[in-house]
C-alpha cells in the first residue's frame, strides 16, 4: 500500500531459524513487539487527542480515528526515513492482524447493541423511511459511479478499475449504509435523542444498519468471487439460520441461568469472547467475511444485563484500543492527490457532494407521505446519511481484493466522510440555539387557569425518589375540572457505548425480556413504571406517562429541557440530592444530582421545584398541614400558587406566613445589576415586584382565605438577618408536614444576598437551605419553587439572563446552549 493512491507490493526477507518451534523466525517479542507497541500507542493517543479537539463540532470518534491515518500518511510521508521507522514494511503483517481483530470485535459489539424486538416491531413510518433510504441509493448510485468514471481525467497516471460491475455493487452498497452507533452518538451530542425526530432516526437507523449487514452478506461475496459466490452466500445463510434457531435458544438458556445466579467470572466470559472469533472464522472460511460471523454472534446473544456486562468489561480493549488501528488504516489509504492532480478535479468534487443526495432524497420522499415538516425531513435525511464501520469495512475489503482503484477509493471514502462530518454542524445549525423557549403563561403555576390541565415533569434517579415525588403530586388535587398529566422521567447516566444503552431503553417499559436479563437501569425503569402506573390507575383525573433519558450527567439537563418543552409542562419536579437515612438524618445520595438540579434551574423552559423528601409518603393524607413562607418576588408568588392548588386537597390545611422586611432587611441589593440593567432599574424592579406581590396576596386573601377555613394568612416583621432563623423556629414549633418556599431569585435584598453566600445548598435559596439543614432540626419535607420567566437561577460568576430593551422593560432571553 502506498501513499500515491494505487496499490504497491512490499516484499521483505524472512529467515527461518527454528523450524521445529512455534516461532520459526527470529524472536518476535524482542524484534517486533517494540515497533508494534509504538504504532499502537501513537495511533490511540493521537486519536484521543483529535477526538477532544473535534468535541466542539460533535464529531463521532470514528472521524478522529480516520484522521489519525490521514495525518500520519501526509506528515510522516514527507519524511520517509521516519515513516520507515514507525511503520516498517516488515511490521505491516502484525498491525494488519491487530486491525482485523479490532474490526471483528467492533462488528460483534454492533450486533450486541442491536435490538431485534425494535426492528421486528418497528412502526410503519420508521420502516418506510429506512426502506426508501435504501432504494434511492440503489437507483441513483450507478449513475453517480458512471459520472465519476466519465469526469475522471487522469486514468493514465492513476488508472481506474477495469471490472466495473463489481465496483458498481460496492459503490452502491456503501451509499445505502447508515451507521447506527454513529447516529446514536450524534443525536446524543445534539440532545435530540428523545425528540420525535430522534426517535424516528434511531429506529430507522437500526433497521437500515441491519439491512446493510444483510446486503453486505449477500452481495459482497459476488463482488469478490463472481458466480462461485452463490455457494458462499447459501452456506452463510444456512449458518445464520443455525445460529438463530438452533444455537441461540440453547445459548440464551444457559446464559440467562448463569446471569440470574450471578455466576459469571472473567474466565467464563473469556469463552464467550472466544465465540466471536470462532464465528468470524466460520464465515471467513465460507467465503463471506469474518465480520459477518462476529455480527451474527453478537445478535444472537441475550441483550440487557448480560450484554451490558460483556460490553463494559471488553469495550475499552476492543472498541477503544483495537478499532482505532483499523480505522486509521482507512485514513492512510486516502490519497487526495489522486483527485487534485487531474484537470477535472472540480467535477470530481461535485461527484463527492452528489454522493450525499440519494439518502436525503429517499428520506424526503418517504416523510412526505407522513406529513413531516420539511425542516425535520431534511434533518432526518442528513442524520440517516451518517456512515459507520460497515461502510469502511466494505471499502477496505474492496481495496484489498482490487475491486476498486485508488482514485475510486478516495472519492467514495471522501463522500462517506463528508456525509458523516457535516451532519452534526448542519443539524446543530437547524435546531440551535435549541428552540429558544417561547414565553408562555402556561409554563408557570401562577398564570395557569384553575380549570386547565396541569402538566408535570417528574425527574427521578431511582425507585425511592419516584415514590416520594408521587406522594407530593398526590396533594396537587387532581380533579375532573383540573386534571393532572404526569410525565415521569427516569434519568440514566450514559456510560460506555451509547448505542448499547440506548437500544436497551428503546423498548417501552414492560416490553423487555425476563427479569434475570435486565440491566440495573432497566429493573429500575420497570419498577418506576409500575409505581407511576399504579398512581395513575388510583385517580381518574390523573394521566401518567413513563419516559427515560440516557445521557451524560454533565449534559442531561438539556434532555430535561427538551422533554419539558416537548410535553409543554408547567412544572419540573427534581429530587434533592440528599435522602433520609434510617436514623432520620439527610444523607447525600450523589453529589452529581446537585449539579444536575443547579443546571436545570439555570435555563429551564418552565417553573422548577426541588423536593426535599423527609418520608412525606408515610404521613396521614386526611390531616395534612402546609406552611408557605412568603417573602417576595416571582419565585414566592409561584410557590404560593403551588400551595394554593394543594390547599384544595381534602384534609389539607394551608398557612401562609408573609415576612415583611423593614430597616436593614429592606435594603435593596444593587450589586446584582448588569451592564444593561443599572442601579435605578434594580430599584424600580424591586418596587414593581412589591406591587405584584401585594396584588397576588390580596387576591389570595380575598378569594381563598375569606371563603375557606382551612387556609390562614399571617404576617411577621423582619428587621435584620438575625430575625429570620428566629421566625423559622417559631413556625417550626407550630408544626407542619410540608414547607413550600420560593428559591428567592430576583428578590434584590441585601440581607438575603449576604445569607446566600453562607448556604450549603444555594439551589434551595436562603429559606430552603435553612429548612433543609440538619442544624435546624426540622423533620418536615420542603418544596423549593422557582418561577419560569426570569432567567433562571444565577450561579456564582454568572450573569443574569435578563436584558433590557429600549423602553427599559425586561425582555426574556433564555440561554439553552
Amino acid at each position: 500500500m502506498g501513499s500515491e493512491g494505487y496499490h504497491q507490493i512490499a516484499c521483505y526477507k524472512v529467515d527461518v531459524h527454528n523450524p521445529s518451534r512455534i516461532w520459526q523466525t527470529r524472536n518476535i517479542l524482542t524484534d517486533e513487539l517494540c515497533v508494534l507497541a509504538i504504532q499502537v500507542i501513537f495511533t490511540v493517543v493521537l486519536s484521543r487527542f483529535l477526538f477532544v479537539m473535534y468535541k466542539p463540532l460533535h464529531q463521532p470518534r470514528l472521524i478522529s480515528q480516520i484522521s489519525v491515518g490521514f495525518i500520519l500518511i501526509q506528515a510522516l510521508g514527507m519524511f520517509p526515513p521516519l515513516f520507515g521507522i514507525i511503520y516498517p514494511a516488515s511490521g505491516v503483517i502484525n498491525i494488519d492482524v491487530l486491525t482485523h481483530t479490532g474490526v471483528v470485535y467492533y462488528a460483534f459489539l454492533s450486533g450486541l447493541e442491536m435490538n431485534l424486538n425494535t426492528i421486528l416491531h418497528a412502526n410503519k413510518k420508521a420502516a418506510t423511511i429506512a426502506i426508501s433510504g435504501i432504494i434511492f441509493p440503489i437507483v441513483i448510485g450507478p449513475p453517480l459511479y458512471a459520472m465519476h468514471r466519465k469526469v475522471y481525467a487522469n486514468g493514465d497516471v492513476y488508472p481506474l478499475e477495469e471490472s466495473t460491475v463489481n465496483a458498481y455493487v460496492v459503490w452502491t452498497l456503501v451509499l445505502t449504509i447508515t451507521g447506527f452507533p454513529v447516529v446514536v452518538h450524534s443525536l446524543s451530542e445534539l440532545k435530540l435523542l428523545y425528540t420525535g425526530l430522534g426517535k424516528d432516526a434511531l429506529t430507522s437507523a437500526m433497521i437500515s444498519d441491519t439491512y446493510g449487514w444483510i446486503l453486505f452478506t449477500l452481495f459482497v461475496p459476488f463482488s469478490i468471487n463472481g458466480k462461485r459466490a452463490i455457494y458462499s452466500v447459501l452456506s452463510t445463510i444456512i449458518f445464520v439460520f443455525i445460529c438463530i434457531y438452533v444455537v441461540r435458544p440453547f445459548v440464551v438458556k444457559v446464559i440467562d441461568r448463569k446471569t440470574e445466579r450471578d455466576e459469571w467470572d472473567d474466565s467464563q466470559l473469556l469463552y464467550v469472547v472466544m465465540g466471536i472469533f470462532v464465528c468470524a472464522y466460520i464465515t471467513d472460511t465460507l467465503g463471506t467475511h469474518g465480520v459477518v460471523g462476529a455480527f451474527v454472534y453478537g445478535l444472537i446473544l441475550p441483550h440487557g444485563k448480560f450484554a451490558d456486562m460483556v460490553a463494559s468489561k471488553t469495550d475499552d480493549f476492543g472498541g477503544a484500543f483495537l478499532a482505532p488501528l483499523f480505522f486509521s488504516g482507512s485514513g492512510m489509504r486516502l490519497s487526495m492527490s489522486t483527485i487534485f492532480v487531474q484537470k477535472n478535479w472540480p467535477f470530481t468534487l461535485m461527484v463527492i457532494i452528489l454522493l450525499c443526495l440519494p439518502k436525503i432524497l429517499g428520506t424526503l420522499f418517504a416523510t412526505f407521505f407522513f406529513g413531516t415538516p420539511a425542516r425535520d425531513s431534511l434533518a432526518l435525511g442528513l442524520i440517516l446519511n451518517t456512515k459507520g464501520a460497515i461502510a469502511l469495512i466494505m471499502l477496505n475489503t474492496a481495496w484489498d481484493k482490487l475491486i476498486i482503484s485508488g482514485p475510486t477509493y478516495t472519492v467514495i471514502t471522501s463522500g462517506v466522510l463528508l456525509m458523516t462530518i457535516v451532519v452534526p454542524p448542519i443539524v446543530n445549525a437547524i435546531y440551535k440555539p435549541r428552540k429558544r423557549f417561547e414565553q408562555n403563561k402556561l409554563k408557570t403555576m401562577e398564570k395557569l387557569r384553575f380549570d386547565a390541565e396541569l402538566r408535570i415533569l417528574a425527574c427521578v434517579h431511582n425507585t425511592r425518589q419516584a415514590a416520594g415525588i408521587i406522594s407530593l403530586i398526590e396533594y396537587f388535587n387532581a380533579t375532573r375540572l383540573s386534571p393532572i398529566h404526569v410525565f415521569s422521567l427516569y434519568l440514566v447516566e450514559l456510560t460506555g457505548r451509547a448505542g448499547a444503552l440506548v437500544a436497551a431503553h428503546m423498548e417501552k417499559p414492560g416490553g423487555q425480556p425476563g427479569a434475570q436479563n435486565l440491566t440495573r437501569s432497566q429493573v429500575e425503569l420497570e419498577s418506576i413504571n409500575s409505581i407511576f402506573g399504579a398512581f395513575g390507575e388510583a385517580y381518574d383525573a390523573v394521566r401518567v406517562e413513563t419516559l427515560n433519558v440516557v445521557s451524560a450527567y454533565s449534559t442531561i439537563h438539556e434532555d430535561i429541557y427538551n422533554s419539558a418543552n416537548d410535553k409543554r409542562t408547567s412544572l419540573i419536579i427534581l429530587p434533592f440530592h440528599k435522602q433520609v437515612s434510617s436514623e432520620g438524618a439527610l444523607e447525600t445520595t450523589s453529589i452529581v444530582y446537585k449539579d444536575i438540579n443547579m443546571n436545570v434551574m439555570q435555563s429551564a423552559p418552565c417553573s422548577v421545584g426541588i423536593f426535599v423528601d423527609r418520608d412525606l409518603g408515610l404521613l396521614s393524607k386526611t390531616k395534612f398541614c402546609i406552611c408557605m413562607i412568603f417573602i417576595g418576588g416571582p419565585d414566592d408568588r409561584e410557590a404560593l400558587a403551588v400551595a394554593w392548588r394543594m390547599a384544595g386537597h381534602p384534609g389539607t390545611k394551608l398557612s401562609v406566613v408573609r415576612m415583611l422586611l423593614f430597616d436593614e432587611a429592606a435594603e435593596v441589593d444593587t450589586s446584582c445589576h448588569t451592564e444593561a440593567q443599572g442601579i435605578l432599574s434594580v430599584v424600580m424592579d424591586s418596587d414593581m415586584q412589591n406591587d405584584l406581590d401585594d396584588e397576588y396576596l390580596n387576591s389570595f386573601r380575598l378569594t381563598a382565605v375569606s371563603n375557606n377555613d382551612s387556609m390562614s394568612y399571617s404576617e411577621v416583621d423582619v428587621h435584620s438577618g438575625e430575625d429570620i432563623p428566629i421566625v423559622l423556629n417559631e413556625l417550626e414549633s407550630l408544626g407542619c408536614d410540608l414547607y413550600i418556599v420560593g428559591q428567592g431569585n430576583r428578590r434584590n435584598s441585601q440581607v438575603f444576598s449576604n445569607l446566600l453566600e453562607w448556604c450549603d445548598c444555594s439551589e434551595l435559596g436562603v429559606i430552603g437551605d435553612m429548612l433543609a439543614s440538619e442544624n435546624f432540626g426540622s423533620r418536615s419535607s420542603v418544596l423549593v419553587v422557582q418561577q419560569y420567566g426570569y432567567g433562571g437561577m444565577v450561579l456564582p460568576n454568572q450573569h443574569d439572563h435578563l436584558t433590557t430593551n429600549n423602553d427599559g422593560v425586561e425582555a426574556l432571553v433564555v440561554k439553552t446552549e
